[in-house]
C-alpha cells in the first residue's frame, strides 16, 4: 500500500508548498480541506498528518477548525503556524493575538534537538507569517525552540505524537526546513521515501487494469505533455484497448495539428484526427465572456468526443491528462474559497458524456509528468513542449474570436517562440505565448500614421504552475521579438511585455 502524508489545508498560500516539499523526500502526499470528515481520513489511513496555516485567527468567529479526533488516530500530527495555534486550542492550551506581528525572517532557538529537529543548528533563520502567538502550551507538551516574539516558536507531545511549528519549514527563506520537514516524514512517521516515477508508472499500469477490464478507452490528445503521457501510460496497461482522439478546434498553433497528429503516429499510439475547426469558431461566434469561451469549448469537445466515441463498440471510458493543479484551481480545497477558473478537463463531463473517467495523472504536478514521461520513453521534444490550454488560442484573444485576430495572433506566437529557440532560452522558460489585446494604438509606419492592434509578450517561470515568475528574457531579444512582430504581423504596430507574477496574476490571461 502506498505511504501517504494528508495535508489539511486551512488557505495558507503555502499549503501546496507543503505537499511538494513532502513528495521531494519521495513520499506522496495528499492535500484536503479542513471539512474532510474523520471517518474518510481513516480509509485514507495516511502515515502521518500536516495542518497547514492560514489566514484566519483562531478567535476569528467561525475560524477553521477540525475534529479533535484526528488527534486520537494514533499517528503523528504537524501543525504549521495557524496549524500549531488550532492544536493549541483544541487541546486546552492558550492562544493570544499578538502585539507584534512576527512576519518575514526570524532566527529560531532550538532548546530540543531530538526528532523533529535532529542535525538542525541550535541557532538558524526561518520564516514567520502570524499574528497570533501560543501564551500557554496544552498539558504534556513542551516547549522546542523559541523565537523573538515567540517564546514557544515549536512545540511537541512525544507521548501523543504530535509537533507544531510557529514558523513555515516549507518555504526556502526557512535554511533547514527541508531537514525540519525530513526528520517528520521520514524519522517520525517512519516512511521509507519510496515513491518514484518508476514507482508511480507501475501502481498507475495495475490501477488502470483493474478500474478497466477488458473495456475500450477513448483518450483525449491535445498535443500537450499531459495527455502524450497519460496516453503512453494507457498504453502500456492496456495497447490493444486505447483509442486516441485528436480534436483540431481551429484554436491551435500554427502548424500545431499536422506536428501533433505526426508526433503521436509516430509513438505507435491509435490516432483518430477530427478537424472541427469550424464548429468551433461558429459556436464561438460573438463570444468574448472568458468564462463563457471556456465552457463552450467544453461542452464542444464532449459534443465531438461523443460522436467519435460512439463509433468505437464497447468504449467505456474517457481518459484525460487531468493534473493536481488543475483539480486545486479548479474544485477549491478551502471550501467556500472563489473558482479561479474552469478547465474544459476538471468537471462535468462525466455528467455530460456517456462515459466513465480514467485520470491517471490526477495527483501529479507538472515536473512530476515529466519525470513519469522520461520513465515511459516519451520523446523530450514532447516532453519539453510548454503547457498549452485545452481552450487554445481562444483564451489568448480578449474580447471576440475572429479569423483575423486568429491570423495575428499565429503569426506572432510563431515568430516568439522561434525567438525564443533560436536564442537557446526555450528549456529555461516554463510558458511563454503572446496575447491579442483588443485595442488600437496609434503608431508610425514610414512617416504614415497608424492605428492598430497591440500584441503582448508572455513568458513565465516555474516548478508546477502554481505559482510564476516572469521569465527574465535578455533586453536585445526582447527587442528583435518587437520589431519582427510590427514588421511582419500585419494589423500590430505594438508590443509589450507582461511582468506580472502568480498570484496574483495568473498565467493565462483568460
Amino acid at each position: 500500500m502506498r505511504e501517504t502524508i494528508l495535508v489539511l489545508d486551512f488557505g495558507s498560500q503555502y499549503t501546496q508548498l507543503i505537499a511538494r516539499r513532502v513528495r521531494e523526500l519521495g513520499v506522496y502526499s495528499e492535500i484536503k480541506p479542513f471539512t474532510t470528515p474523520l471517518e474518510e481520513i481513516r480509509e485514507i489511513s495516511p502515515k502521518a498528518l500536516i495542518l497547514s496555516g492560514g489566514p484566519s485567527s483562531v478567535w476569528d468567529e467561525d475560524s477553521p477548525t477540525v475534529d479533535p479526533g484526528i488527534f486520537e488516530l494514533g499517528i503523528p500530527v504537524l501543525g504549521i503556524c495557524y496549524g500549531m495555534q488550532l492544536t493549541t486550542k483544541l487541546l486546552g492550551g492558550k492562544v493570544e493575538r499578538s502585539e507584534e506581528r512576527e512576519y518575514g525572517p526570524a532566527t529560531l532557538e532550538i532548546t530540543d534537538g531530538d526528532d523533529l529537529f535532529y542535525n538542525v543548528p541550535e541557532e538558524s533563520g526561518v520564516w514567520m507569517s502570524h499574528g497570533d502567538r501560543v501564551l500557554e502550551l496544552p498539558p504534556g507538551f513542551k516547549s522546542i525552540a523559541l523565537s523573538g516574539n515567540s517564546p514557544a516558536a515549536a512545540m511537541k507531545d512525544v507521548n501523543r505524537r504530535i509537533w507544531g511549528t510557529q514558523f513555515h519549514p516549507e518555504v526556502v527563506h526557512t535554511k533547514y526546513g527541508k531537514e525540519i520537514l525530513s526528520n517528520f516524514v521520514i524519522g517520525i512517521a517512519g516512511c521509507d521515501g519510496s515513491w518514484t516515477p518508476r514507482s508511480f508508472v507501475e501502481t498507475a499500469i495495475s490501477d488502470i487494469r483493474e478500474k478497466v477490464g477488458g473495456s475500450k478507452v477513448v483518450c483525449g490528445l491535445s498535443g500537450g505533455v499531459d495527455s502524450a503521457v497519460a496516453a503512453v501510460i494507457i498504453q502500456h496497461a492496456i495497447p490493444d484497448q486505447l483509442y486516441c482522439i485528436f480534436v483540431d478546434t481551429g484554436l491551435l498553433r500554427d502548424k500545431e495539428a499536422e506536428e501533433v497528429v505526426a508526433s503521436f503516429r509516430d509513438m505507435g499510439l491509435n490516432l483518430i484526427h477530427v478537424d472541427a475547426g469550424e464548429r468551433f469558431l461558429k459556436r464561438l461566434e460573438d463570444v468574448t465572456d472568458p468564462e463563457k469561451k471556456r465552457k463552450i469549448i467544453g461542452e464542444e469537445f464532449v459534443n465531438v468526443f461523443e460522436e467519435e466515441a460512439s463509433r468505437i463498440e464497447g468504449a467505456e471510458f474517457l481518459a484525460q491528462g487531468t493534473l493536481y493543479p488543475d483539480v486545486i484551481e479548479s474544485v477549491s480545497v478551502k471550501g467556500p474559497s472563489a473558482t479561479i477558473k474552469s478547465h474544459h478537463n476538471v468537471g462535468g463531463l462525466p455528467e455530460k458524456m456517456n462515459l466513465k473517467l480514467v485520470e491517471p495523472l490526477r495527483e501529479l504536478f507538472k515536473d512530476e509528468v515529466r519525470a513519469v514521461g522520461a520513465e515511459l520513453g516519451v520523446p523530450p521534444e514532447i516532453l519539453g513542449r510548454h503547457p498549452f490550454p485545452g481552450p487554445g488560442l481562444a483564451i489568448r484573444i480578449m474580447g471576440e474570436i475572429t479569423e483575423e485576430r486568429l491570423r495575428v495572433l499565429r503569426h506572432a506566437d510563431r515568430i516568439f517562440i522561434a525567438e525564443l529557440r533560436s536564442n537557446g532560452i526555450y528549456d529555461d522558460i516554463w510558458q511563454a505565448f503572446t496575447v491579442f489585446v483588443p485595442v488600437k494604438t496609434v503608431g508610425v509606419m514610414g512617416d504614415e500614421r497608424t492605428y492598430e492592434s497591440v500584441v503582448a509578450l508572455r513568458a513565465v517561470t516555474s516548478l508546477d504552475g502554481m505559482t510564476a515568475s516572469w521569465a527574465r528574457i535578455p533586453y536585445d531579444i526582447l527587442e528583435k521579438i518587437s520589431v519582427r512582430i510590427i514588421n511582419e504581423v500585419r494589423g500590430v504596430n505594438r508590443v509589450v511585455y507582461d511582468i506580472s507574477t502568480k498570484p496574483p496574476s495568473t498565467i493565462e490571461w483568460e
